[in-house]
């Protein structure tokens, strides 16, 4: 018979894997090695570790720093 704490561990296991299953990665891949802000290269390591990208990394971070400034 399970004790309290395995019924526990079993519904936050669960929950987990929920939480994990309802994350939404982009299944679209950029053509265009070019930042589309900035026109740099898009670094290949990043183009790679995630490529869905469409800005360098600098541009991203201003992208991100003007959302927040709208909140």
């Amino acid at each position: 018979m399970a004790d309290k704490a395995d019924l526990a561990g079993e519904i936050i296991e669960n929950r987990l894997e929920g939480a994990i299953g309802n994350i939404r990665v982009p299944n679209t891949v950029a053509t265009n090695p070019d930042c589309e802000d900035c026109g740099n290269e898009i670094p290949q390591a990043r183009r790679l570790a995630a490529p869905w990208v469409t800005t360098c990394i600098e541009c991203q971070r201003i992208r991100e720093n003007k959302a927040r400034q709208w909140r």
